[in-house]
Parts: C-alpha cells; structure tokens; sequence
C-alpha cells in the first residue's frame, strides 16, 4: 500500500481507491489524477482554501463539465444537490467542530460524485470527511459511491443533531430558571440561544431541501437501500428545522415571561415607595412645620416635649398604616 503523508500545505488532503480489489488504498498525488480518469471508482478530497486548488481541478479534472468545476471552487455556496447526467452536484453543510470556532458557523463540503469519482472539497477541517478518511486507512469505509454519499451525509446529520439537542437542553434550562427566578445572565443566555436557533435554520432549510431534491431526482446508483437510508436522514433533518422554528416561539415566550418579572419588580417597587411617600409625606409636614426657627412655637419650654412629639407622628404613622390596610393598599 503506498504511503500518502498529508502536509498542511498540500491540495490533496486524503485520496483513496473505494471500489474493487484494491478498495481502501491510499494513493499518492501522482496517482490520483489517473484513477479519476478511470473507470475504478476514487475519492479525493482537497483543501478548498488552497491557492492551487483551482488549477489543480482545472488541470486533472479538465473532462468536468464547467459549470461542475465552477461549483466546486466557488467562493461562495448553499446547499443544493444538482443532478448532471450520471452524477451530481452535492453541497451540504456540517456543524464547526474547529475549537475556539462557533459550532453554528457551518462549514461547507462540496462534492461531485458519479459512479467513477468523488471529489469533494472544504475550506476548513470537516469531521465527518476526516472519519471516513480514518475508515479507509483501517480497511474499513464505504465501497460505491452511494454508500459514500450515504455514509458523510448521516454522520453530517447525526452532528447536528447532537448539536441541536445541546441546545434543547439549555433551552430547557432556561425555561425553568425563569420559572423559578430568573437572574441577570438568563437574558444573555436567551439572546445566544435566539442567535443559534436563526442561524442554524438559516443553513438548514436549504439543506433540507437539497435532500428533498436528491430524493427525487435520483440517479441509478443510488438503490433502494440507500433511498431508504437518505430518506432517514432527510426526516431526522425535518425534525431539527421544525424544532428551530420552535425554539424562536419558545424563546420569545421566554422574552415576554422575563419583561412580565422585571415589570411585575418595577411595579412592585414603585409601589412600595408610593406607600412609603403616603406614610412620610405628613410626618415630613409635621416636622418640617415644627422645625421652623420663629417665636410661639409650642413646647420650646417644655423638657418632654421632643417626646411628646416623637409619640405623636408615631401615633400618626399608625393610624396611617391602619387606615392603607382598611383600604387594602398594603
């Protein structure tokens, strides 16, 4: 088996033989160009961000369709599925698992797959490609090309599906912290869980409906089984954009929940003082009338009269607290 060390500055990132005797063999870069031009079925997979990545699919893929090479180096790209002749057009997005980078930030994989070659491309790492490639390497993985498209599209899926039930869980967290007592870092939490929401749906309504169109628009390599097997996935996908719409209601129902507390606490608290104002603001008259520095104020001779007053505003305030609970104000 000849040995192919990727380095970082390569456009091969993984090539390998699926079909036939020498199923799982990992070729070099002077062989691949030669098994794609075969009829033994190969993969490869290149580092989109490349400079050479281009030419390189110029060069050794000059037999595509142009508008097959023009969507395979693509700046931009959505998924879809596109059927040309015997093989297609296949781009779909997987959950970030890059550390420090955001999961919702999805990566792209574009790929054209026929019964003879797949070549697939992505700008930044994909697990998913890297699992398949790691298969390979161990004899293992999958032999045709339907079973490869079979293969990265659950494992795509079943990510984001581990992803969004991440999610759900926090949102369940959230929910009952509200309930009991939401504290001031719910309302960061319930923006960040808004944000993912949209921009997973974003990226996934169109994923969904590019499986939708791989299922119409099947080519004759794709056999039942393999139907059967994408039709899981597209239904496991149906979930989670279903459940991203939601996840938008259930959180803004969470928005409204929190605006009714902090209203309710501001309520309250006016509340409270406009009692604390009803009860003080004729004590503060009687005071202030007292405090006056002119003559003929009763009592300046009198050794108990501080206290006689103090015993009057006390008696004053609680007939003022008597007289609000008679009225049901406290």
């Amino acid at each position: 088996m000849n040995e192919l060390v990727p380095r970082t500055d390569d456009v091969i990132q993984s090539a390998f033989v699926l079909a036939g005797a020498r199923h799982s063999q990992n070729l070099t870069a002077a062989e691949v160009s030669e098994v794609l031009r075969s009829d033994e079925l190969g993969w490869v997979h290149l580092r989109a961000q490349h400079p050479d990545t281009p030419s390189w699919i110029v060069e050794n893929l000059s037999y595509l369709d142009p508008t097959i090479i023009d969507a395979l180096v693509a700046e931009e790209t959505r998924p879809r599925v596109t059927r040309v002749g015997d093989g297609m057009i296949v781009i779909l997005r997987g959950i970030n698992t890059i550390e420090g980078q955001e999961p919702e930030d999805m990566v792209s994989v574009r790929m054209w797959i026929d019964p003879y070659r797949i070549v697939s491309l992505a700008r930044r790492k994909v697990r998913a490609i890297e699992e398949i490639a790691t298969e390979l390497e161990h004899g293992r993985g999958p032999c045709d090309c339907a079973e490869f498209l079979v293969s990265l599209v659950e494992r795509l899926t079943q990510r984001i599906e581990r992803h969004w039930n991440s999610i759900d869980d926090l949102a369940d967290d959230l929910e009952e912290s509200v309930l009991d007592e939401a504290g001031p870092e719910v309302r960061a939490t319930l923006v960040e869980l808004r944000r993912e929401a949209i921009i997973l749906r974003r990226y996934l309504q169109p994923q969904r409906d590019a499986l939708r169109a791989l299922q119409i628009g099947q080519p004759a390599w794709l056999e039942a089984d393999d139907q059967r097997h994408l039709a899981e996935e597209l239904d496991a996908l149906e979930r989670v954009v279903e459940d991203a719409d939601a996840m938008r209601e259930r959180m803004a129902l969470v928005r409204d929940e929190l605006n009714g507390q902090a209203s309710e606490r501001l309520n309250r608290n006016m509340y409270l003082l406009s009692i604390l104002s009803a009860v003080f603001l004729p004590l503060g008259f009687l005071t202030g009338l007292f405090g006056i520095n002119v003559a003929g104020l009763p009592g300046t001779n009198e050794p108990m009269a501080f206290w006689i007053f103090s015993g009057a505003l006390v008696i004053v305030a609680g007939l003022q607290l008597a007289v609000l609970r008679r009225m049901r104000w406290i």
